[in-house]
């Protein structure tokens, strides 16, 4: 079932990209709301060892799904409340990771102060372009901070599988990688190579968060 969802959502992915890159929005939204599907099709088959990681997690693709759809919809309403649908879903991806993390060690806290000034850097380099929109992209910012924190946490749990466990780690980077060109796309300058990255990025973080709850232990 794994490869028949993994299959479908590179077909899907490819779909998305050829109509991007033409802008043919009739077909993109419905396509890209069916690939997003995909990836809460994947949690849900999996087994789940640990409920209330399955929960939150489960939770957090739901808003993340919402976020896909209004993302791709035209207006600055539409795109904060995209935003705050993506927010929540960070969040629940935190709530998630934390439940069984073990934040301890000089490369947790080494780790964490590096993911700390990368996102200060960041936030520093959107914020000339922002105007009203800083107050809702600072609080983004520390959200996906949040997130992948505690995948880092989550990564330093050795009563966990190693396999769950890079799931976790490498789809909150995914994840946290792929909004640079969201943002670069919304903010700075907009361009189909921010698509052509981000959009893979997105999805294989995505589905390796997906695939954690059945690796997790």
């Amino acid at each position: 079932m794994n490869a028949v969802l993994v299959i479908a959502a590179i077909g899907l992915l490819a779909l998305v990209l050829f109509f991007e890159r033409r802008q043919r929005r009739t077909f993109y939204l419905p396509l890209k709301t069916v690939l997003s599907l995909l990836f809460i099709a994947a949690a849900l088959v999996q087994p789940r060892p640990l409920t209330v990681y399955f929960t939150f997690l489960v939770g957090g693709l739901g808003f993340c799904l919402a976020g896909d759809v209004l993302l791709a919809l035209p207006g600055q309403k539409v795109f904060r409340l995209g935003l705050g649908a993506f927010l929540v879903g960070h969040l629940a991806y935190v709530l998630a990771f934390v439940r069984i993390s073990s934040p301890r060690g000089l490369v947790f806290w080494s780790a964490t102060v590096g993911v700390l000034i990368a996102s200060a850097f960041v936030f520093r380099w959107l914020e000339p372009f922002l105007g009203r929109m800083r107050g809702p992209v600072l609080a983004y910012v520390a959200a996906i901070s949040a997130m992948l924190i505690a995948a880092l946490a989550v990564a330093g749990n050795d009563g966990l599988a190693a396999s769950g466990r890079a799931m976790v780690l490498l789809g909150a980077l995914c994840f946290y990688l792929s909004d640079l060109f969201v943002a670069r796309q919304r903010f700075v300058a907009p361009a189909f190579s921010n698509r052509l990255l981000g959009l893979p990025l997105y999805y294989i973080g995505q589905f390796l968060l997906a695939f954690s709850v059945g690796r997790i232990l």
